[in-house]
C-alpha cells in the first residue's frame, strides 16, 4: 500500500465559532452529496487522500487556510453532516480526535454490520496505517489524530495527523485503499510536511536491508517487496498567517474575480441560470465548483480557495456569513432540483469551474493582490463578516443600502 500524500502545517490552537461550524457542516455535505451523485464514492475517497484537495476543501469552508485546525474542523464537520446519512451516502468516517481516534475499530464493526463488509480486515487496515505512521516512520510527530472513512463497498481513505512539540508543526498522512499493496515499503500516497532532519523510516524502500535484517534476527522470513511505487505527493503550508502573492496562482484567482464582475456574467451562455446572483457570491460558487469539479492540477494553491469565504482568523478577510449561506443554499437548492430530474442549474453550477479554467490560459493580472484584499476586508461589514475575534463594523453613520444587497 502507498501513502497518498502528506501535509506539514503550522500548530493552531482554539476552536472553530458554532457560526462558522454549523455552516462548514452544510457546505461540507452539499459537497460531498454533489461528488458522489456526479462522480461517485471512490472518486469522493481519492480526493480525500490529496493532502493538497483537501486543504483547499478546509479553505473554501472558511478555516484558516494554513493552519493543523484544518484536520480536525474538516473532518469533524464531515463526519457530523455525513454519519447520519451513512445508508444513503454509502460513506462512514469512523475515528476522530484523542479518545474518538482509539474508538476507530468499534466505529468500523459498526458499520461492518450493517454493510457485510469484513470488519476485522478493515480494523487491522486502520491499525496498520496508524502503526505505520507512529512507529516504522519516526519523523518526530507523535499521532493524535486518526480518521477512516470507508465505502459500503469496502474502499477507504485514511486521515491522520501526528503533532511535534519541538517543532511547533503538525504533519498530516493521507492514505488510500487502491494504492495499497504494502503496508512496509512506501505505503503513503502523501505526506503533508516540512522538512525536520534525519528520520527512521522504515517503509523507505532504501530500507529493506535494514528490514531484513532485523527480520533475521528475530528469525522471522520477510515478506517480498512489490518494486513499483507511485511518487509520494508532499505540502508544506507556510508559518505566515497573511495570504500573499506568491501563495496563489494569481491568473486562476483574477480570472475568477473577472468572472465574478457582473456585467461579465452575460457574455457566458451557460451561467445564465446564475444570473440572479451577486457577483460576491458567484465569486464564491466558481470556487466551491472548482473544488467538487477541478482536476488535481487545479489544487497546488490551496491558498486560493480562502477567496471564497475567507478564514476565521481574518487572513485573507473576514468570513462573509452572508455570502457563505447564499452559496450553501444556492448549492443545496441546485442538488435537489437535480434529483428531480432537472439538472439545469447544477450544470451551471458545474460549468462555472470550467469557465474560468478556459480563462485563465489567457488572463492577464493587472491588479493587487493586496488592493483586492484591502477592498474586501473594508465591505466586510456589507456581507456579515466575522472571525473569531468578532463582527466586523460598518463606518459611523453607515447602513446597509439596496447597492450593497444587489452585490450578493
Amino acid at each position: 500500500m502507498k501513502r497518498s500524500g502528506s501535509a506539514d502545517l503550522p500548530l493552531h490552537y482554539g476552536h472553530v465559532p458554532p457560526w462558522l461550524a454549523e455552516r462548514m457542516a452544510k457546505l461540507g455535505k452539499a459537497i460531498v452529496e454533489e461528488i458522489i451523485s456526479g462522480q461517485g464514492k471512490n472518486a469522493l475517497l481519492s480526493k480525500l487522500s490529496d493532502p493538497f484537495w483537501f486543504q483547499s476543501l478546509g479553505a473554501v469552508m472558511g478555516m484558516d487556510w494554513h493552519s493543523s485546525g484544518i484536520t480536525t474542523s474538516v473532518m469533524g464537520a464531515l463526519k457530523r453532516s455525513i454519519n447520519p446519512l451513512a445508508k444513503e451516502f454509502g460513506i462512514f468516517i469512523c475515528g476522530g480526535k484523542g479518545k474518538q481516534s482509539r474508538n476507530t475499530p468499534n466505529d468500523i464493526v459498526r458499520f461492518a454490520e450493517t454493510t457485510g463488509l469484513p470488519a476485522q480486515s478493515l480494523v487491522r487496515s486502520s491499525k496498520l496505517s496508524a502503526k505505520v505512521d507512529n512507529t516504522a516512520v519516526q519523523d518526530g510527530f507523535q499521532l493524535y489524530q486518526h480518521y477512516f472513512v470507508l465505502s459500503n463497498e469496502g474502499e477507504w481513505t485514511v486521515i491522520q495527523q501526528g503533532m511535534s512539540n519541538n517543532s511547533a508543526t503538525a504533519r498530516r498522512y493521507h492514505w488510500h485503499s487502491p494504492s495499497v499493496q504494502s503496508f512496509t515499503e512506501e505505503p503513503h500516497t502523501s505526506i503533508y510536511g516540512a522538512n525536520q532532519g534525519h528520520i527512521l523510516n522504515l517503509t523507505d524502500k532504501m530500507a529493506r536491508p535494514l528490514k531484513t535484517a532485523m527480520l533475521e534476527v528475530t528469525s522471522e522470513n520477510p515478506d517480498k517487496m512489490l518494486s513499483e511505487i507511485s511518487r509520494i505527493r508532499h505540502l508544506v503550508m507556510p508559518g505566515h498567517h497573511d495570504v500573499t502573492a506568491k501563495d496563489v496562482d494569481i491568473k486562476r484567482l483574477g480570472a475568477v474575480l473577472w468572472l465574478a464582475q457582473e456585467q461579465h456574467v452575460r457574455n457566458f451562455e451557460e451561467l445564465l441560470l446564475l444570473e440572479g446572483l451577486g457577483p460576491r457570491t458567484l465569486q464564491s460558487l466558481a470556487l466551491v465548483s472548482e473544488v467538487i469539479y477541478g482536476q488535481p492540477a487545479q489544487f497546488k494553491d490551496p491558498a486560493r480557495f480562502s477567496f471564497a469565504h475567507g478564514g476565521k482568523d481574518g487572513h485573507p478577510f473576514p468570513v462573509p456569513t452572508r455570502v457563505y449561506d447564499e452559496t450553501i443554499d444556492t448549492l443545496q437548492q441546485a442538488i435537489q432540483k437535480s434529483k428531480l430530474g432537472r439538472q439545469d442549474k447544477i450544470q451551471a453550477i458545474q460549468s462555472l469551474s470550467k469557465v474560468t479554467a478556459r480563462l485563465a490560459e489567457d488572463f492577464i493580472p493587472d491588479g493587487s493582490l493586496d488592493e483586492y484584499i484591502a477592498h474586501e476586508r473594508a465591505n466586510s461589514w456589507k456581507y456579515g463578516g466575522r472571525t473569531v475575534f468578532g463582527k466586523a463594523k460598518a463606518p459611523q453613520n453607515r447602513q446597509l443600502d439596496l447597492f450593497d444587497e444587489q452585490q450578493l
